[in-house]
This record gives structure tokens, C-alpha cells and sequence, in this order.
């Protein structure tokens, strides 16, 4: 069968099979729920962090922004503020469970309390798995698991203390479906899930399952400037076919806040690959992977570049990244160069 005929065959198996999409919409009710609330955001210099960052500023929440660009973040705490929220900027790299206990402290000194912690910050490397450095493939672990690992911590011993909270921690559709060329991106997203499930279990156990939940969300691919700070090793610019826009990821964020779930994929096409790689899981993993090698061969020629895994970078800074559009252009360059 042809590649774009499997994938086509596997999602409307995931459709018919699976459960339906989630609505992650806020109603009117949820609304003022959020007012006054506070919440700690570790990402929040662009793309989802961003984006919730800024939605929930227009819910009058209290939002604590954490990322290792203070000017950027600086910025976003402007717009939360002008959008009605009161902002708190502490500069953090989530890898530095020091820093991140100093930010947990902080959210508490100047809000009394921490009602929702949101590990979003994340890194990737793409390329072939013996051609990345292991020194990158070890940083997006220390972003991926140990920051992830670090935030949870500092966030499930503050609710322990205070009674209660929210615990939510990005995942992917790869913490189900692993793709090839992003090897260890989806082995971490993969331990955030495993993650998830076992402090569940262990807050069950100490009797917390009804005041502190853990949500793992597991968006499709989203067109947010994370294909911008990859590590790349491919020898193009990254890419990805069907990309979501970032709201509704943000859209889910605040949502699930209100109303936690152990386990949310977001949106049809995450509904359908996790059904489908319970159904089918190498066939599912075999058309991912074929897909997404012909897609990282369509890209613009690009020189390896270690992106932002060490220092920030200066790209990259709204919710959206743009690859849908340079995508767009790229089909439509390589469309016009084919012979007649």
C-alpha cells in the first residue's frame, strides 16, 4: 500500500476504534474559576508557555514565568499583566533542581501559594542517533527528564504542604508513539508519561488522589518555535506534516488545570496515533517513521547546529514557529523547479 494510503488506513482505525477527541474549550462556568489563581509556568518564553502564559493573564491569574531568557520573559509578563494578570519573573534553567526549588520558593513568597505547576519547557535533537553528539542527546535528557523530574518534586512537596494542587506535565504523542530520528526526544517524553502514571499511584497510596492530580499532555505535533531550537543533524530544516496550531495545545492546558485527567492527547490526530499504535504498534511506527524521512528530506539545506540545548537563542520567540508557512513555500519552491 502506498505511505500516505497506510497512514490514512491507520488514523481512521484510530478514529473508528478509539475514543473521540477530548473538548478542551473552556465553558462559561470554568471562566472565573481561574481568577486569582496561581500558577507556575516552566517554558514560558515561547510557543505553549507562552501562549497559557498569556491566556490565563486573561483569566486574572497569578503566573509565575520560568525559562533561562529573563529579557523574553520580561516581555510576557507585560502582556500578562496588560491582559489583566499579575506576573512574577524568575529566570530558571529547569535542568538545576536548585534554581528550580528557588523558583518554587519564590512563587510562594509572593503569592502565598501554587495552585498549578506546568513543566512545558522542553529541548529535541533530530538527526540519526549515532550522528547526534551524546553530549546533546544527554542535555535533552537533562531538559526533558531530570528538568521535568526537578519540577515535579519542587511542586508535588509544596502541594503536600499546602493540601492540594495540579501537577501538569508535557508530554507528546511520542510519549506513545516513538519516531524515528527523534530517538531520545521520544524516550524522554516516554519517561514523563511513565512519570505521571507512577506518582499517581504513589499519591494514591498516601492517600492525596483526591486533592493532587498529575496530568500528562500529549499534544501531535504543533507548529511552535521548538522545530527553530532543535539540535539539528540532518542537514535540513526540520519539518513535520499536519501541523496543529499552538492554541489548541494552550487550549488544553488550561483546560486540564480545572479539570485533570492522568493521561490527555490533544486533538484528533493524538487520539487517533495513540489508538493506533495500541492497535497496530509497528506497522504504526514503521509509516511514522517512513513519513517523517521524507519530510525531513524536503527541507531547506541547513548546517548541523547544536540550536538552543546550551544557550538560548534569539529565534524563536512567539507561540507560533512559522513551519507551516516555510513549509508552504518550500513545496511550492520545490513544485516549481520539477521539469514540465
Amino acid at each position: 500500500m502506498h505511505l500516505v494510503g497506510r497512514w490514512a488506513a491507520l488514523f481512521l482505525a484510530g478514529l473508528l476504534l478509539g475514543a473521540c477527541a477530548t473538548a478542551t474549550q473552556l465553558s462559561r462556568r470554568d471562566a472565573p474559576l481561574i481568577q486569582n489563581r496561581t500558577y507556575v509556568i516552566v517554558g514560558a518564553s515561547s510557543g505553549f508557555g507562552r501562549g497559557t502564559a498569556v491566556r490565563l493573564g486573561a483569566l486574572r491569574a497569578n503566573v509565575v514565568l520560568a525559562a533561562r531568557r529573563a529579557e523574553l520573559l520580561a516581555e510576557v509578563a507585560r502582556e500578562v499583566e496588560a491582559a489583566g494578570g499579575r506576573a512574577l519573573v524568575v529566570p530558571t534553567d529547569v535542568s538545576d533542581p536548585a534554581q528550580v526549588n528557588r523558583l518554587a520558593a519564590a512563587a510562594v513568597t509572593r503569592f502565598g501559594r501554587v495552585d498549578v505547576w506546568m513543566n512545558i519547557a522542553g529541548a529535541g535533537a533530530v538527526g540519526r542517533f549515532w550522528e547526534i553528539p551524546i553530549e546533546d542527546q544527554s542535555r535533552v535528557i537533562d531538559v526533558n527528564v531530570k528538568g521535568v523530574i526537578n519540577g515535579s518534586q519542587a511542586a508535588l512537596r509544596q502541594f503536600v504542604r499546602q493540601g492540594g494542587g495540579t501537577l501538569v506535565n508535557m508530554g507528546s504523542v511520542e510519549s506513545e508513539v516513538p519516531i524515528a530520528y527523534h530517538a531520545t526526544y521520544a524516550a524522554s517524553k516516554a519517561a514523563v508519561l511513565s512519570l505521571g502514571r507512577a506518582l499517581n499511584e504513589e499519591l494514591r497510596h498516601a492517600g492525596y488522589s483526591q486533592t493532587i492530580k498529575v496530568s500528562t499532555v500529549m499534544p501531535w505535533a504543533a507548529d511552535t518555535p521548538f522545530f527553530i531550537h532543535n539540535a539539528n543533524y540532518t542537514g535540513h530544516k526540520a519539518r513535520m506534516i499536519m501541523l496543529d496550531d499552538p492554541r489548541k495545545v494552550v487550549d488544553a492546558l488550561v483546560w486540564v488545570s480545572l479539570h485533570p485527567r492522568e493521561e490527555l492527547p490533544v486533538g484528533w490526530k493524538a487520539q487517533a496515533s495513540v489508538t493506533a499504535h495500541n492497535l497496530l504498534p509497528d506497522l504504526t511506527e514503521r509509516v511514522a517513521a517512513d513519513i517523517h524521512r521524507s519530510e525531513l528530506s524536503k527541507g531547506a539545506a541547513q548546517p548541523n547546529s547544536t540550536g538552543s540545548l546550551y544557550q538560548p537563542m534569539r529565534d524563536g520567540r512567539g507561540v507560533d514557529g512559522g513551519i507551516r508557512e516555510r513549509r508552504r513555500l518550500e513545496d511550492a519552491a520545490r513544485k516549481a523547479r520539477r521539469p514540465r
